[in-house]
């Protein structure tokens, strides 16, 4: 009985000191968060007391939008070169080139140098404008009776585009006509077709210029278009050169498009519920033939994913010159009280390869280099090489064992394909000719064989 009443003393001892310890760990807990926000709310109180300062003594009023703006602009922008504050505009016109269509006219323009008007570019088939019949190199000096002088490019965009089934009358300049003339447009749905694809021979050529929510599907659409009118079709090609990112999602499905199996992308954020993969599945569009991917200095973010992904599994042989090295997610995070708050830009997660590489500020290197020459006129400019991640300030560090960051790379691609060494040499290689000597490289590999698990610009150019 006294050992009963001994045990029973020592267990009730044992349980409150139990109890002592985890109150002072939650007390020591409570205290230390306590002090964080303490620190916080000095901070924000150092915050309020400057922005009064300057909404009360700068010599001009200043925008108080514009002021709370740059401050969150500020913020974000210190972290790395990709987190960004969306206004309101910007996180519309987000929207806008995620999905892949708005209420417009169906040109591309850019701005003519010098004179301050907008010109064609070119006519989107099968669009208002096309239909209205505007021209390359038109010239738009009005927009319903004012002129563009004065507007930036983004600004005339904004103003051609609107809701659809709302017209504008434009005021064009053409060479060989004397005087200016109005044309009158009705604004349709227009698509941004990401996929421009062609027969190069007895080879399928798939130019993909950006990641929105049409990619895969305009991918599979045009692929499936082709195959049936060649015959004996030797390989692909897909061209990522100059592709800046877009969705990952979409990176994710064109990956799957070409792949049976495996492991496509590996995600991983802060904490480890935030870490993902992504795996193939069966079905592969490209029917197990050899496939070629172009990238160079402008292939970024969601090009890299697939560039990596096909190099991985030796689905595909890269040809061309490193990749801009672009390793990092950024998650779109909407702002309270709706899109008139805009939204935050936010780098949540880096992705590695399936065989467990970062490519975060050194890129995808090809497996064949082959440099493409510059023009003249190209030549004599202090640099031709495009800027990389790891130039820009601030960029997240990545994770090579050596500790070199990669260089930029040249983003000239040639008009006339004729002259564009990448796919001439991509072209060549399919085909089974001879290679320049000093650019050899395995026949790629198509057996589709899974790679290890992980472990764990020139003128700007604006469709409207």
């Amino acid at each position: 009985m006294t050992r009963k009443s001994d045990f029973a003393f020592w267990t009730f001892v044992m349980l409150a000191c139990l109890a002592g310890a985890t109150t002072v760990l939650n007390v020591s807990r409570t205290y230390s968060a306590t002090s964080t926000n303490s620190e916080i709310y000095k901070q924000l109180d150092l915050f309020g007391d400057v922005l009064e300062r300057v909404r009360a003594d700068y010599v001009d009023k200043p925008d108080d939008a514009m002021l709370i703006d740059s401050a969150i602009n500020g913020m974000l922008a210190a972290l790395d070169p990709h987190s960004a504050y969306l206004n309101p505009k910007n996180y519309r016109d987000m929207q806008v080139q995620t999905r892949g269509e708005f209420g417009g006219l169906g040109i591309e323009v850019t701005m003519e140098q010098g004179s301050g008007v907008v010109k064609v570019v070119s006519p989107i088939d099968d669009t208002p404008a096309a239909k209205a019949g505007l021209q390359t190199n038109d010239l738009i000096t009005h927009l319903d009776g004012e002129q563009i002088v004065g507007l930036t490019l983004e600004q005339a965009v904004d103003k051609m585009r609107g809701p659809v089934n709302t017209p504008i009358t434009l005021t064009i300049v053409r060479k060989g006509r004397d005087e200016p003339f109005d044309v009158k447009i009705v604004r349709d749905v227009i698509r941004i077709n990401a996929i421009k694809a062609r027969a190069e021979g007895d080879i399928i050529y798939v130019k993909v210029s950006t990641f929105n929510e049409q990619t895969h599907a305009n991918l599979v659409k045009a692929v499936d278009g082709l195959k049936k009118s060649i015959k004996n079709l030797k390989g692909y090609v897909i061209d990522l050169r100059g592709n800046p990112g877009g969705l990952l999602d979409q990176a994710i499905a064109v990956s799957d498009d070409f792949l049976d199996k495996g492991a496509i992308v590996l995600t991983k954020g802060r904490g480890l519920e935030e870490t993902q993969r992504a795996n193939a599945r069966p079905g592969d569009i490209a029917d197990g033939k050899p496939i070629v991917v172009l990238i160079n200095g402008g292939s970024a973010s969601a090009s890299e994913i697939v560039a990596g992904a096909l190099q991985d599994h030796k689905r595909a042989t890269i040809i061309g010159t490193r990749s801009f090295g672009k390793g990092s997610v950024q998650t779109i995070i909407p702002l309270g009280g709706g899109a008139q708050n805009g939204a935050i830009r936010l780098t949540t997660a880096r992705y590695y390869t399936p065989s467990g590489r970062s490519i975060q500020a050194k890129g995808i290197e090809p497996d064949v280099v082959v440099d493409q020459e510059l023009p003249p006129e190209l030549q004599s400019k202090a640099s031709s090489r495009m800027p990389s991640e790891a130039s820009l300030r601030g960029h997240l560090k990545g994770e090579m064992k050596d500790g070199k960051e990669g260089s930029g790379s040249s983003n000239y691609v040639p008009k006339e394909p004729e002259k564009d060494a990448q796919l001439q040499y991509g072209l060549k290689m399919l085909r089974g000719e001879p290679l320049p000597p000093a650019q050899r490289a395995e026949a790629p590999k198509t057996d589709g064989a899974p790679a290890p698990s992980p472990q764990s610009t020139p003128p700007q150019v604006r469709p409207q």
